[in-house]
């Protein structure tokens, strides 16, 4: 395949994976303040940061010039923490809440 046209659809699917990643962090943070939800609260910041990581990872490569291998490190590395935050949230730590039927 063409070099162009795969650096075309890896920053077009990018931008959609951030577009998707951006709209569920702020239903996520939406629903946190309207339940005043902890875990919520933390499922938003994992989800922002999972997304924060995609957009950090390319934004140091090509902004900073960075190297390629140091920005896929900082993606993944962001990434990882969301990803923590969202293990964590889903075990629900800290919350006293019940279910509601």
């Amino acid at each position: 395949m063409d070099t162009t046209l795969l650096t075309m659809l890896a920053v077009l699917t990018s931008a959609v994976v951030l577009v998707l990643g951006g709209v569920i962090t702020h239903l996520a943070y939406r629903a946190a303040r309207r339940n005043g939800s902890r875990v919520m609260r933390h499922f938003a910041a994992g989800f922002g940061l999972v997304t924060l990581g995609l957009l950090l990872g390319g934004g140091v490569h090509q902004l900073l010039g960075w190297s390629f291998l140091g920005g896929v490190l900082l993606q993944r590395s962001v990434t990882a923490l969301g990803f923590g935050l969202l293990v964590y949230s889903l075990y629900g730590h800290g919350d006293t809440e019940t279910a509601r039927a």
